[in-house]
């Protein structure tokens, strides 16, 4: 009797070894792992069912958010404010400014974040920032939008803007590069960009933009290159001989 049960569980473990070693019948594949970032918590403050433009004013007061842009945004910045015993404004707290004043948040692909808003009491000076939650070293991005003062006035379309983009890495123009500015922010910009003004339906002429390596190396770009539609006007007068 001992013996019949020995061999039958002798029997029962080598089914089951077979059993773990094949697919059952219409068994899938497990998808490859997706990377999750330390900034996975800024995922919660997207768009929903029942807030489709996503929480900006709840992601900001988050006791996160501050710390994240402290740790991230670190070039030096000389576009915003003056400078105090020579140092400007930290690019963290100057992001912070940019994005007082809520808009949107918007999920594009399950991976990356644009968050979006404006300045208190002066919304022409408008700050996006862009995360990629999938990429194995957290990759960020503040650009702004700076009115430059001595063309018109921000009330009227003629005024010209500088786009400023802040990677926290640096990123390269270039298409083909292995570091090269990634095809979502392009996107992110673009759309952005191309948003009018609220309640002046203006949609800002950038005539600019200058990329700042996290170590303050800044390099001007056209603007294109950054998604950026280009003014009829520039369009024109980089055409001329």
């Amino acid at each position: 009797m001992r013996r019949t049960l020995q061999l039958a569980a002798a029997i029962l473990l080598t089914a089951a070894t077979a059993h773990a070693q094949f697919h059952l019948p219409g068994a899938k594949d497990k998808p490859a792992k997706v990377h999750k970032s330390d900034l996975e918590w800024l995922w919660q403050y997207g768009p929903s069912d029942t807030d489709k433009e996503g929480r900006e004013n709840d992601l900001v007061q988050d006791g996160r958010f501050r710390p994240m842009l402290a740790q991230y945004l670190t070039a030096t910045q000389t576009f915003w404010g003056n400078p105090v015993n020579g140092k400007y404004r930290p690019l963290a707290d100057t992001a912070l400014d940019h994005l007082s004043v809520p808009d949107k948040v918007i999920a594009d692909d399950n991976r990356y974040l644009s968050i979006s808003g404006c300045v208190v009491h002066f919304c022409p000076s408008r700050g996006l920032l862009w995360v990629d939650l999938n990429a194995r070293e957290p990759l960020l991005a503040f650009a702004a939008i700076d009115w430059i003062r001595d063309s018109k006035t921000t009330a009227q379309p003629e005024a010209e803007y500088t786009l400023w983009i802040f990677p926290n890495r640096a990123l390269n123009p270039e298409p083909g590069s292995p570091d090269r500015i990634p095809p979502a922010l392009i996107a992110s910009i673009a759309r952005w960009s191309a948003q009018p003004l609220a309640g002046s339906g203006i949609v800002q002429n950038l005539t600019h933009a200058i990329l700042v390596d996290p170590d303050g190396a800044p390099h001007e770009l056209p603007i294109a290159t950054v998604g950026v539609k280009v003014p009829k006007a520039l369009a024109k007068k980089e055409a001329q001989p």
